[in-house]
């Protein structure tokens, strides 16, 4: 099970997030990665294991080449994660409302 906590220590470092978000534009290799970053193609790949651990990327060896992408399943427990602040907020308007609604009744 991928643990949330680790998941957004891991997004914590900014290179790390811009490693992830190259990610997203799809399966890159360790050197794709590193193009124009201010990183040694090293560093991204300890970043890249840093993500991996976290539940956040993926590698798939091709030959002598290793392709990292998103694991969705990080976003998906980030996103569960994140929705339960979300379930909370909403039940707080909800209540607030419901109350301001009942004041509004009383003062007619």
């Amino acid at each position: 099970m991928i643990n949330a906590d680790r998941t957004l220590d891991a997004l914590g470092d900014p290179t790390r997030r811009l490693v992830f978000k190259r990610l997203r534009a799809g399966t890159r290799s360790v050197t794709e990665i590193a193009r124009g970053l201010e990183v040694s193609r090293p560093a991204v790949s300890q970043h890249l294991k840093v993500l991996k651990t976290a539940g956040l990327a993926v590698v798939r060896v091709e030959g002598r080449r290793r392709l990292y992408a998103v694991d969705i399943r990080g976003i998906e427990a980030l996103r569960s994660w994140l929705d339960g602040f979300w379930d909370k907020a909403l039940v707080a308007f909800k209540d607030a409302a419901e109350r301001e609604a009942a004041r509004e009744r009383r003062a007619r």
